[in-house]
């Protein structure tokens, strides 16, 4: 999530208060939380309400049966090389026995002790692999943070990796709406099958894994555009000095031709918003297609919450999008097939899962963060097996 730049303190504050309902409703024994973007744009400005997040976060009444914790921060924003700006928190409540974490350079798990905070020196943490991607992938976007972390986990005998993501965004939505698919889900692609050969080749073992963050997964521009405007005649601006296109115009046929939708580099203004509200935007699901490359590889419950993003930063408007972006599901858990199998196969059949959103009518930023709650059997799989509950949130 982003802390706003205006209100820091006013947007921590719903942020908070809206996350502790949610742990307070499901009661994980296992929390994991993934932040991307953390501190927002400003770093150096931003670091100091970081540190006060993190702290309420350890110390609050909501969390006090939280006895354990890990929290891996990537504040090091000096560091272009391997700056993700990425954050990673883990919460143990205390009822959980005998939980360990694997230690990459040992090759061995370790148990869990008490709380231990991690930043700026994320490279020499054996507890944790972390990556930012190569700066050809996205060459345009010079200062990308883009990247991912990853840990591993083993609770009663279940051994499982959650790695924290945050891929490639859109840059223009002019370019965008050029092809179908667009350009920018190619470079998406091309890093999240990264990802997911690196965290199973040959130098640990394969474990199941869960893989939660932006994915910045974006609707199919242009096939969304030709169905909103289908009965709408296009009009294109151009730079008067470079004869590039700057806006494109969809006007109704009739009706006064009212503007229907105005697209710029960085503006997607369509009349009627309702459209990605409505039954949660269900409507518009068959233009997210950029996960069934990975259908072979990736698992995904069914979505049944409203785009994550791009929400305006007003603190009036929770439930507003800004008109920047195309509404999409940005924010996403996906899952192996094995880690699937983990999560459907509870002591008696007991399939009390839950994916969707948090904070539905309040202002968390321009993403609205997304959780799945589930329960999972001890010793995943075997016959006889106690049942713990389990929650991330992206």
């Amino acid at each position: 999530f982003l802390f706003s730049v205006f209100q820091p303190e006013n947007l921590q504050k719903n942020w908070l208060r809206e996350f502790y309902q949610v742990v307070h409703a499901h009661k994980p024994h296992f929390m994991a939380l993934h932040c991307q973007e953390f501190g927002g744009k400003n770093y150096e400005a931003s670091m100091s309400h970081v540190d006060k997040f993190v702290k309420e976060l350890l110390s609050s009444d909501a969390m006090k049966d939280y006895n354990r914790a890990r929290v891996y921060l990537d504040e090091n924003y000096k560091s272009q090389e391997h700056f993700t700006a990425l954050g990673s928190f883990y919460f143990l409540h205390e009822s959980l026995k005998n939980i360990y974490q694997f230690d990459f350079k040992a090759k061995k798990y370790k148990k869990v002790t008490g709380k231990e905070i991690y930043s700026d020196t994320l490279e020499s943490t054996p507890m944790l692999e972390k990556e930012k991607f190569p700066q050809d992938y996205f060459p345009e976007c010079k200062w990308s943070r883009k990247g991912f972390i990853r840990t591993r986990w083993c609770i009663t005998d279940c051994a499982f990796d959650l790695v924290n993501i945050h891929l490639f965004h859109d840059a223009s939505n002019l370019i965008a709406w050029e092809t179908s698919p667009s350009v920018y889900s190619g470079i998406r692609h091309k890093a999240l099958g990264y990802v997911l050969d690196r965290i199973i080749d040959q130098r640990f073992e394969k474990v199941s894994y869960f893989v939660f963050g932006d994915f910045n997964f974006r609707l199919d521009a242009k096939a969304v555009v030709e169905t909103l405007c289908a009965k709408a005649t296009m009009q294109t601006i151009r730079a008067a000095d470079t004869n590039e296109v700057v806006k494109l115009i969809f006007r109704e046929s009739d009706n006064d031709r009212k503007v229907m939708l105005q697209l710029e580099k960085k503006l997607f203004d369509y009349f009627n918003q309702d459209v990605f509200r409505d039954n949660n935007g269900t409507a518009l699901l068959e233009f997210d297609r950029e996960l069934s490359v990975f259908k072979d590889r990736l698992y995904e419950l069914d979505i049944s919450f409203p785009p994550s993003y791009p929400y305006s930063e007003d603190s009036s408007q929770g439930k507003q999008y800004m008109n920047t972006r195309c509404p999409a599901w940005c924010d996403r858990i996906l899952m192996s097939h094995s880690a699937k199998e983990l999560i459907l196969k509870s002591e008696n059949d007991e399939k009390i899962v839950i994916y969707d959103h948090i904070g539905p009518n309040v202002c968390m930023g321009d993403h609205k963060p997304v959780f799945l709650s589930f329960r999972i059997a001890a010793g995943a799989g075997k016959p006889i097996a106690n049942v713990h509950k389990c929650c991330v949130v992206q």
